[in-house]
């Protein structure tokens, strides 16, 4: 994974434009509303995420597998920022806790037992009161039952990566345990601005009140 990830962010760069997703900008104005202000992202990139929180005021930190989108983001953000080089099987970096984490279009690259860690970390991270939110590919996005079957619900794209698709059920039993709330399905991007169909996404919220 890690050599994919290098290997595309030299080649494609700002792969995914400098403007963030539009399920951020709903994450953000979810995490001022609840006053926090001191977040954790896993799975950085060159920060195209990270960047409408750093410019809101946003205590933030990130997790980044590959050295060159951790170059980019050097290049293309202003502001104050932690980035740890990493791969988030190594969770935690730090004893910090955060009252809110926000983990976008990574967990659906995981196979069960390292989204089983990924979600368990970042649950232990969190401060009380803290909310985590996880943006991941649902069953019924068009990519689904796609390519070769890997395992339930888990297919292999064109590029030989694993994709996991959850649905409700599935849904349920992984983040129960750590204090889900609610989970929405989404449209990403919410407005079609061309031929591509919309991807289909789960917005997984939890929050922990212990």
């Amino acid at each position: 994974m890690k050599e994919f990830w290098e290997s595309n962010f030299q080649n494609k760069q700002t792969m995914w434009g400098a403007q963030p997703a539009d399920a951020t900008l709903e994450v953000k104005a979810l995490f001022q509303k609840n006053n926090i202000n001191k977040i954790l992202i896993p799975g950085f990139g060159y920060g195209r995420n990270a960047k409408t929180f750093i410019d809101s005021g946003f205590d933030v930190t990130g997790i980044e597998i590959s050295k060159t989108a951790i170059d980019l983001a050097k290049e293309h953000l202003k502001g104050n920022y932690k980035l740890y080089h990493g791969s988030i099987a190594d969770m935690p970096f730090d004893k910090e806790n955060y009252n809110g984490i926000f983990c976008y279009a990574l967990i659906h690259l995981l196979n069960k037992n390292e989204r089983k860690k990924l979600i368990q970390d970042c649950y232990d991270q969190l401060e009380k009161n803290g909310i985590m939110i996880f943006i991941s590919l649902s069953t019924n996005d068009s990519r689904f039952g796609k390519g070769e079957k890997i395992s339930n619900n888990t297919y292999l794209t064109k590029h030989d990566i694993e994709l996991f698709f959850y649905d409700s059920d599935t849904l349920e039993r992984e983040f129960r345990a750590c204090g889900l709330v609610e989970a929405e399905e989404i449209n990403e991007p919410v407005k079609i601005i061309s031929d591509k169909p919309s991807q289909k996404f789960w917005k997984i919220i939890c929050k922990k009140d212990e």
